[in-house]
C-alpha cells in the first residue's frame, strides 16, 4: 500500500461518523448494507450519509454495488487489510507481537 493511499484513508476515518459507518460494514460482512438500513442503524440524516460514504469510496475503504433498485454498500476488506499490514509492517522489531490464536486479518 502506497503512504499516500495510507494517508487517505486514515483520514477518511478520522471524523466520528465515518468510523461508525465504516464499522458497521465491517460488522454486516460481505452482505453489505444498504444506506437506508446504515442511516437507520446510525441514526445519520440520509443527506449526511451520503456524503460520508462518498468520502470513504473515495479511499477505497467501501465498494458500491447496484442490486436492483438497491445500492449495496461493504467493508472493501482487502484495502482495510492492507492498510492494517502497512501501519504493523515493522511492529515489535520483526519479533511476533499478537498472542497465539489472535485474528491478525479479516479474510471476509
Amino acid at each position: 500500500m502506497q503512504e499516500t493511499d495510507v494517508v487517505r484513508a486514515l483520514a477518511a476515518l478520522a471524523q466520528e461518523v465515518r468510523l461508525r459507518v465504516f464499522r458497521a460494514l465491517v460488522v454486516a460482512g460481505p452482505a453489505g448494507l444498504t444506506p437506508g438500513d446504515l442511516a437507520a442503524q446510525l441514526e445519520v440524516a440520509p443527506n449526511t450519509l451520503s456524503f460520508h460514504l462518498k468520502e470513504l469510496s473515495h479511499a477505497g475503504l467501501i465498494s458500491q454495488e447496484r442490486q436492483g433498485r438497491n445500492l449495496i454498500y461493504r467493508a472493501a476488506f482487502d484495502t482495510m487489510n492492507a492498510l492494517l499490514a502497512y501501519l504493523t509492517e515493522n511492529c515489535c522489531e520483526g519479533q511476533a507481537c499478537t498472542p497465539d490464536g489472535a485474528v491478525a486479518s479479516c479474510h471476509c
